[in-house]
């Protein structure tokens, strides 16, 4: 492998950090291994997302602005995508750790015949062989996968496992051609999306969530929602709160929800029980607010508050928002 190829994900032109994050490992990787790197924007919005792209160290940036991306369930995109790497030759293909990026991942892996590494955190290059590290087992075992005798390898990565640097803007931006002799018959009718907050739960820097501990749904708007804006993050949520029907699942952090890593993660009124701890163990900094000292989140929260969570988190909001208004 030598070349690099990053997947954007992204909404008629709107994408998150997480395309920036692979932009940027794409290059350190693709110098690693004497290669050039690339990425692949496609459907409503590609040309101007590319322009967008060209602030970061790419070498390469195709584009496609057709409307049938968006128009049939994904087919389209794995054609470009299957495409691009088969005139590349032999690459490393970069995709966010996604809903839609590990469908687009275990497609395009079975179109090249590739090896498939998901949910990597880091990514190492030795004796020009690239090797994947990713947490298994819920997080209780790091694992390094390395491609062997592969032409392609495709790998999920989880948001916030790199920093985004700009940088470059040297990328040239050229027009795909479409894949011809193609015809698709599943038809995206319409588009629904759940509302989880203006940042996604798995690229915030922060995330405030709650549990049964806080007894209702108010809360989390009320009590949560304050010290999440304070703090630049959002609001997250244990199963039983999202099964109790207190919050939507989108919400959900844990073995049957979403997993996430940021730099710090307060949890209000969450037990600790494994199903959650999965989800959210590879935080930076685990903060717990928790009435019991002796509740399982003890165990592995690098601080745990002990006390009534309607009483702390209202002053810490406060002296959080304070200390901004010294420093602004």
């Amino acid at each position: 492998m030598r070349n690099v190829i990053t997947f954007v994900e992204h909404k008629a032109g709107k994408t998150r950090k997480v395309t920036f994050e692979l932009a940027t490992e794409a290059r350190r990787l693709a110098d690693a291994l004497g290669g050039k790197a690339q990425a692949v924007v496609l459907g409503e919005g590609a040309s101007a997302l590319a322009e967008q792209l060209k602030g970061y160290p790419l070498d390469l940036i195709g584009v496609s602005d057709d409307p049938e991306v968006d128009r049939f369930l994904l087919d389209p995109a794995i054609d470009y995508l299957e495409a691009v790497a088969k005139g590349a030759g032999p690459s490393v293909v970069l995709v966010p750790n996604t809903l839609q990026g590990r469908d687009v991942a275990g497609r395009l892996a079975a179109r090249l015949g590739a090896g498939l590494t998901s949910d990597v955190t880091d990514i190492k290059v030795e004796g020009g062989r690239v090797g994947c590290v990713s947490p298994k087992l819920g997080g209780s075992t790091i694992t390094t996968c390395a491609f062997k005798d592969a032409e392609y390898g495709v790998v999920t990565v989880r948001p916030n496992s790199f920093t985004a640097q700009a940088g470059g803007g040297g990328a040239e931006v050229v027009s795909l051609e479409k894949p011809g002799g193609k015809a698709y018959l599943m038809v995206v009718e319409s588009d629904v999306e759940e509302s989880s907050g203006e940042l996604g739960l798995e690229e915030a820097p922060v995330v405030i969530s709650g549990g049964r501990g806080l007894g209702g749904p108010e809360p989390f708007s009320t009590l949560l929602g304050p010290l999440a804006q304070a703090l630049g993050g959002t609001v997250g949520a244990s199963r039983a709160a999202a099964d109790a029907g207190w919050v939507p699942y989108s919400l959900q952090i844990g073995q049957t929800g979403k997993t996430v890593s940021p730099p710090l993660y307060i949890a209000v009124g969450i037990s600790g029980a494994i199903q959650h701890k999965v989800g959210m163990r590879s935080a930076g900094t685990i903060v717990a607010v928790n009435k019991d000292g002796a509740a399982p989140i003890a165990d592995f929260a690098d601080l745990l508050v002990v006390g009534d969570a309607f009483q702390i988190i209202p002053e810490l909001t406060k002296l959080i928002r304070e200390a901004q208004a010294v420093h602004a």
